[in-house]
């Protein structure tokens, strides 16, 4: 017969110390590589998180970690970085009145701009797995079936090239469905099942969409103006000189009576707050001066 005994259960293999110089380490590379801040009371879960890949990676020591990916060698380890630093949790028409919004009244408006020959482009700009994406096109498709006919796209962009591949895919665990109000169901997924538990976006939603990768404060290269942004939970990783700058740039980045939507704990700051009035919850539309538009 077995004998059992009351032993404490076995260390982890690695019980990594975390200085302070070690995260400030971690932050400074986080902070210049992506604009990431990362204040001193996210210490322990930057630790906890990052343990992990120190293990899969059988490195020793925070040092380590840092020396690895300041090497070429390391460029493979930036995406595992970047996921671990980062909450990428969305599900469909999170913060539905945005939707409905885009909908029942930007809809129309771009719709009619379209049928005047006009090219119209919306931006998702921090779109995770994709379901933000998703969203914007089945509002538009709600507020006009025929929007293919037209030259209207969604552009939907993020930094971290794991959950673009997801959203390109348009397949995800059937119990997202649950988050998706009954109206909007029919629209969204697609009429045959994607396989054992997952649900599919409609071929007629990604015909109107384009994913890429895209660091939000590097150079931005798309040369048109969109008639609608989305950055909704992005700027909350950012310090306040990163957000300022980035609401100016959405705004140079807008058309004309443009829209832009944030998250509902975010708030425009900076020069930016008198290039837009607020038109709704956390929905702001530019006002160019005249100076401005000649």
């Amino acid at each position: 017969m077995m004998e059992t005994t009351s032993q404490a259960p076995l260390p982890e293999r690695h019980d990594f110390a975390f200085s302070d110089r070690d995260f400030r380490m971690i932050s400074d590379l986080a902070n210049g590589r992506y604009g990431l801040f990362l204040q001193p009371s996210k210490k322990a879960l930057v630790h906890s998180r990052l343990a992990k890949r120190l293990r899969a990676l059988n490195l020793g020591s925070f040092q380590e970690y840092c020396d690895l990916l300041a090497r070429p060698e390391g460029n493979d380890e930036q995406p595992h970085l970047l996921s671990a630093l980062t909450t990428n949790v969305t599900h469909f028409f999170r913060e539905v009145h945005h939707f409905e919004y885009l909908r029942d009244t930007i809809a129309p408006i771009l719709i009619a701009k379209a049928k005047n020959g006009h090219a119209v482009r919306l931006w998702s700009s921090a779109c995770s797995t994709g379901q933000e994406a998703y969203s914007m096109a089945a509002a538009l498709v709600a507020a006009d079936p025929a929007v293919h006919q037209h030259d209207i796209k969604v552009l939907a962009t993020d930094i971290d090239p794991k959950v673009i591949k997801i959203a390109r895919e348009g397949v995800y665990p059937s119990e997202q469905i649950a988050a998706i109000p009954a109206q909007w169901q029919s629209r969204l997924t697609a009429s045959g099942p994607a396989g054992c538990g997952k649900i599919a976006m409609d071929d007629r939603l990604k015909s109107l969409i384009s994913f890429g990768e895209l660091n939000l404060v590097d150079a931005w290269p798309m040369q048109r103006k969109f008639d609608v942004i989305f950055c909704r939970n992005a700027a909350i990783y950012f310090d306040k000189t990163t957000q300022a700058r980035l609401w100016q740039r959405f705004a140079s980045a807008l058309a004309d009576d443009g829209y832009l939507m944030i998250g509902h704990s975010e708030r425009l700051s900076g020069p930016s707050q008198g290039a837009f009035k607020n038109i709704g919850i956390t929905t702001y539309q530019l006002q160019r001066n005249e100076g401005d538009k000649k």
